[in-house]
C-alpha cells in the first residue's frame, strides 16, 4: 500500500492488530497491520507477524474457493504485515440476533445459511478459530448469503478439538443473544449437517463435551 494513501480512523483494535478504514483505489477497504510486541525478540515479533498475516491471507482466498464468502484481498504487504482488506457491508450476525424488529422466519433463515457456510468451511479443512457472532456479516441483508470475517485466529487441517471449538463457540452466542434460542440452535445444526455432510456427527458430539467440560470445570 502506497505511504501517501490517506488512512481513515481506526475501526478497531484487537490483541494482535489494529484495522483502519482506506481508499483503495476508490473503493472502500479496511487496512489491517499487526502491531510489534515489545515483549518478544525483535526476529522472533517479525517472523510470527509475517507468518500471521501471509496464514490470514491464505485462509481468506481457501475459503473463498469453498463457496464461503470472505472479504477480497486487494493487497498483501508481508514486509509491513499488512493487508488490505475489501470492506463488506451490511450488519453482523449478533445485530440480527439483537433485532427484535426482525421477523421469526428471516432471523432462522439467516442463521441456517451460516450454518451451511460453516459446515463447507469445516468440511474443507479450515478452522475459523474466533467465531464470534460479530465475525459473521450478512452483505446482502439477511436474507442473503453470510461472509466471514477475521480468520486470523484460523488455522488449515484442523483436529477436530478446533472445529467442535468454532461450533461451540456458534451455539454459545445463539443462547446468549437471544431470548428463544432453541429453534435458531436446530435450524443453525440443520445448515451445518448440509455444509458438512461427513463431519457432522464427530463435530458435534465435540462441541457437546467442550460445553460439559466448560460446565463443570
Amino acid at each position: 500500500m502506497d505511504d501517501e494513501s490517506p488512512a481513515g480512523p481506526t475501526v478497531s483494535r484487537g490483541a494482535e492488530a489494529a484495522i483502519r478504514k482506506v481508499d483503495w483505489w476508490g473503493f472502500p477497504a479496511l487496512l489491517k497491520e499487526r502491531d510489534a510486541k515489545s515483549y518478544r525478540p525483535k526476529a522472533l515479533d517479525e517472523r510470527l507477524r509475517r507468518e500471521r498475516t501471509r496464514t490470514e491471507a491464505r485462509l481468506l482466498v481457501d475459503a473463498r474457493k469453498l463457496g464461503v464468502r470472505t472479504p477480497i484481498i486487494y493487497d498483501l504487504d508481508l514486509a509491513r504485515h499488512r493487508l488490505v482488506l475489501e470492506e463488506l457491508p451490511g450488519p453482523t450476525l449478533r445485530a440480527l440476533l439483537e433485532d427484535p424488529e426482525l421477523p421469526p422466519d428471516v432471523l432462522t433463515g439467516a442463521v441456517r445459511a451460516f450454518g451451511v457456510a460453516l459446515g463447507r468451511l469445516h468440511a474443507g479443512r479450515i478452522a475459523h478459530g474466533d467465531l464470534t457472532s460479530s465475525n459473521v456479516l450478512f452483505p446482502d441483508g439477511p436474507t442473503g448469503a453470510p461472509a466471514l470475517i477475521d480468520l486470523s485466529m484460523g488455522s488449515r487441517s484442523p483436529g477436530v478439538e478446533e472445529l467442535g471449538i468454532d461450533l461451540h463457540l456458534v451455539e454459545e452466542d445463539l443462547k446468549a443473544l437471544h431470548a428463544k434460542p432453541e429453534a435458531l440452535v436446530r435450524a443453525f445444526h440443520q445448515g451445518y449437517a448440509e455444509g458438512n455432510p461427513a463431519g457432522e456427527k464427530d463435530v458435534r458430539a465435540r462441541a457437546k463435551a467442550i460445553r460439559g467440560r466448560v460446565r463443570y470445570a
